[in-house]
């Protein structure tokens, strides 16, 4: 399998973009988001995304971002948007002048989660490696595209068979920035086989 601009295909154009073989920009419309219910009790669901489609049930996809993001909320990174009830994404959404939020987000049957942890907010650029082992799904981030660290591991309850997988950007609020996203590659699955404690269906 491999990465193929021209395989890739649009949930929702930008407001600009431009896509080369080895460069994908895409500038952000305001007031676009994904979020489903939890917590904050609306549902957004009006972000770009950009995927390709694959039944491959094993294998690995690794995208660098960089991103002028410079208002509250806007985000840009890794996704994979099965529906609007069943997605996951990872990206790192700016927050103020300080910091901003390195994170994940998990959308089962249409109920969202948000994973982070705070980074400074001179960070621009930020690699991802999204994982799949069947219908479970490991999401990890590097800052050199050498050493990955593990973001999160989930299980997608509508993730197996064919999936579509790729990058997304957006702004939650008045606001407009652009993502550019580099280094594509598609390679067997980096995320390898536990182990550790034995599956319980081998104890049976």
């Amino acid at each position: 399998m491999k990465f193929l601009v021209d395989d890739l295909a649009w949930t929702r154009e930008p407001a600009a973009y431009s896509i080369s073989k080895d460069k994908i920009e895409i500038v952000t419309k305001p007031h676009t988001d994904l979020w489903q219910r939890t917590y904050y009790h609306f549902r957004n669901d009006n972000a770009p995304v950009l995927q390709m489609q694959t039944s491959e049930q094993y294998f690995s996809f690794i995208v660098k971002t960089a991103f002028e993001s410079k208002h509250r909320f806007d985000q840009c990174g890794i996704v994979m948007y099965l529906d609007s009830e069943n997605w996951l994404k990872g990206s790192i959404e700016y927050e103020n002048e300080t910091f901003q939020h390195l994170g994940s987000v998990v959308t089962n049957q249409g109920y969202s989660d948000w994973a982070t942890t705070e980074i400074p907010a001179s960070i621009k650029s930020m690699w991802y490696r999204f994982s799949r082992r069947a219908d479970d799904y490991c999401i990890e981030c590097s800052d050199d595209g050498v050493t990955f660290k593990q973001m999160r591991i989930c299980h997608m309850a509508k993730g197996d068979g064919t999936i579509k997988f790729g990058i997304y950007a957006c702004s939650p609020e008045n606001s407009s920035f652009k993502a550019t996203f580099t280094n594509f590659e598609l390679t067997e699955c980096k995320w390898l086989t536990h182990d550790g404690q034995q599956a319980d269906h081998d104890l049976i």
